[in-house]
C-alpha cells in the first residue's frame, strides 16, 4: 500500500513540505504561506501532520544509507525546550562531523546516558568506536563501563573526557538547535522527537552523509532520492 494512500496531496508535494521545514528552520505559518504562494492550499496544522508523520518515516529509511564506519566519536548532550521545561538531546558525531545517533531524553544521568550509547552501538553493528570523547560529565564513564561489564560493548573502546575535544561537536549543536529555534518549544517529548528525528537528518543530507546514494540511486538530486525512498518514482 502506499505511504500517501487516502490523503489529499501527491507524495511529492507532502515530501516537498516535510523536507523544506525539516532543512530550513521555519515555522509552519512561513511554511503555508511558501505553498499559497505557489498556488497550494494547506492550513500549518496539516503540515505539522505531515512532519509528525513522514519525518520519522523518513529517519527511518535512511537508515540504511547511513554510514558509520568512524572509530573515534564524539558526544555530547544539548538542551531542548517541551513544554516549558529543558529536556535532553544526546547526540554523537565522528571526526568528520558525520552524525552518528542522537536520542531525546527527559532527563541528563547515567541511566539516559546508557541508553543513547546503547543505541548508537547497537546501531552501528561492526563498526565500534576505539575512542568516544565526552566532557566531564560522569555519566558517560558510568554508561560506558554497564554495557562492558554485560558484553553489550568491547572492553577495548575507551572513554576519554576531554571538554575541548568537543569543540566541534558543540558547533553542531548550534546548527541544529537553529533548526529548532522556529518551533518556539515543542508541546510534549513525542512531537519533539518526531520532529527532532526530521531535523536530524536534513542536516545529514546537508553534511553530504548520503552525496554517493543521491549520485547512484537519486538521479543526482536530493529530491529524486527522498522520493524514491517514499516509493516515487519520476
Amino acid at each position: 500500500m502506499s505511504e500517501f494512500k487516502y490523503r489529499q496531496f501527491q507524495g511529492e508535494l507532502i515530501l516537498w513540505a516535510v523536507r523544506w521545514y525539516c532543512k530550513y528552520g521555519i515555522s509552519y505559518r512561513d511554511l503555508e504561506e511558501m505553498l499559497q504562494e505557489r498556488g497550494v492550499e494547506v492550513d500549518h496544522t496539516t503540515l505539522y501532520r505531515w512532519v509528525q508523520n513522514y519525518a520519522p518515516e523518513l529517519e527511518k529509511r535512511t537508515l540504511w544509507y547511513q554510514n558509520r564506519l568512524s572509530f573515534s566519536w564524539k558526544v555530547d548532550e544539548t538542551y531542548v525546550k517541551v513544554k516549558g521545561q529543558w529536556k535532553y538531546l544526546f547526540r554523537a558525531i565522528d571526526k568528520h562531523g558525520d552524525t552518528i545517533d542522537f536520542l531525546l531524553t527527559s532527563r541528563r544521568d547515567s541511566k539516559a546516558a546508557k541508553r543513547f550509547l546503547a543505541k548508537a552501538l547497537r546501531r552501528s553493528k561492526r563498526y565500534v568506536p576505539l575512542r568516544i570523547n565526552s566532557d566531564k560529565n560522569p555519566a558517560y564513564g558510568l554508561a560506558l563501563a554497564e554495557p562492558k561489564r554485560e558484553g553489550k560493548a568491547p572492553d577495548y573502546v575507551k572513554l576519554r573526557q576531554v571538554k575541548y575535544l568537543n569543540n566541534r561537536l558543540e558547533s553542531d549543536h548550534g546548527k541544529l538547535k537553529r533548526l529548532i529555534k522556529p518551533t518556539l518549544g515543542f508541546q510534549s517529548m513525542r512531537t519533539a522527537a518526531a520532529t527532532i528525528k526530521g531535523f536530524e537528518v536534513m542536516r545529514m543530507f546537508k553534511k553530504g552523509q548520503f552525496d554517493g546514494w543521491v549520485r547512484s540511486v537519486g538521479g543526482g538530486t536530493e529530491v529524486s532520492f527522498i522520493n524514491r525512498l517514499f516509493g516515487i518514482h519520476a
